[in-house]
């Protein structure tokens, strides 16, 4: 069984490629479960999370051939206090027709990759095409690699970053200069909303940051962080003057908390959904229609993307080891 570490995920991946691999990914479709959510409480500090999430290639009689695979992967907020990382994780590949084990992923860097590429992905048929400006909320982990996916879909020219410490969002600011990227970091979040082509979201909070009201006509929305229906990053009046897409209705309709806060004051109701990710892909339901259009999309992850990405993954390290 191999180990494949962070920098193995890093030089083995590019963003534009990901986004294709899982755009190819969500044509072909696979088995997913809905994934296994649990509450860890402590005795002091807010609760961790644990999620479980397995995923194997959709098998035919005539085809045993494929892969299964499994993240584990813990959410603990308070991660941030001592200087780590929210999500840790590790991804389990085995053979699909033995189920022998064949490698042994970094979940953590694989979770940046496939997340910020997903939200790439649905950009591609969302967001406008000359979009050029982009707004990240929050300046954990995840934020330079949203910068990245979508500047490899949208002529992005300009990057804004906010969050709640601003130092943190100017070591990320410092991180996407250094690769030529225009970022800058803003203090005012519904200016900045009010500014932005695409606003892409990627907080633990409980609280809206994305206002409604403040979203100009041709606006897209990409909201990654509420992977539990007790947080929330946008208001009802985002979702209520949007046109909404998910990742996965059977994960958006559980787990989302922009989704389910809204279904359940009365803004939103289910059939609104305009689509998800499979039916964008295999062309059954448009995206945008047109240039003044306000765009949602909203992620709580899948876990066909890790399976894609892994396999994207042990591929490239496959081919270098002669294997």
């Amino acid at each position: 069984m191999r180990m494949i570490t962070a920098e193995d995920v890093d030089r083995s991946l590019s963003y534009a490629g990901l986004v294709e691999t899982l755009r190819e990914a969500f044509r072909k479709g696979a088995v997913q479960p809905v994934r296994h959510h649990h509450t860890i409480d402590r005795p002091s500090g807010t609760a961790s999370t644990l999620l479980l999430m397995p995923a194997w290639s959709d098998f035919h009689a005539e085809d045993t051939t494929g892969h299964i695979g499994i993240k584990i992967v813990t959410v603990s907020p308070d991660n941030n206090a001592r200087g780590k990382p929210a999500v840790m994780g590790v991804y389990l590949l085995l053979d699909g027709e033995t189920g022998e084990p064949q490698a042994l992923i970094d979940g953590q860097r694989l979770t940046l990759w496939r997340t910020s590429c997903a939200s790439a992905l649905a950009a591609s048929y969302l967001a406008r095409q000359d979009a050029s400006q982009l707004l990240v909320v929050g300046a954990g982990a995840l934020s330079p690699h949203l910068a990245r996916a979508h500047a490899a879909v949208r002529p992005i020219r300009k990057v804004h970053i906010w969050n709640r410490t601003p130092e943190n969002a100017a070591r990320v600011v410092e991180m996407l200069r250094r690769e030529g990227l225009d970022a800058e970091v803003v203090g005012d979040l519904d200016a900045a909303v009010a500014e932005a082509d695409i606003v892409s979201c990627a907080t633990l909070s409980t609280e809206p940051l994305v206002h409604g009201a403040m979203l100009r006509p041709g606006t897209h929305v990409d909201l990654v962080g509420a992977y539990s229906p007790a947080m929330r990053e946008s208001d009802d009046e985002a979702i209520r003057r949007a046109s909404v897409f998910v990742d996965t209705r059977a994960g958006a309709l559980k787990e989302a908390g922009d989704i389910v806060q809204a279904l359940a004051s009365g803004a939103f109701d289910e059939e609104n959904i305009r689509g998800d990710l499979f039916e964008l892909a295999r062309a059954e339901r448009p995206g945008r229609q047109s240039a003044d259009e306000i765009t949602l999309f909203k992620s709580v992850g899948a876990a066909l993307q890790d399976l894609a990405a892994v396999y994207a993954v042990y591929r490239v390290i496959c081919a270098g080891e002669g294997a």
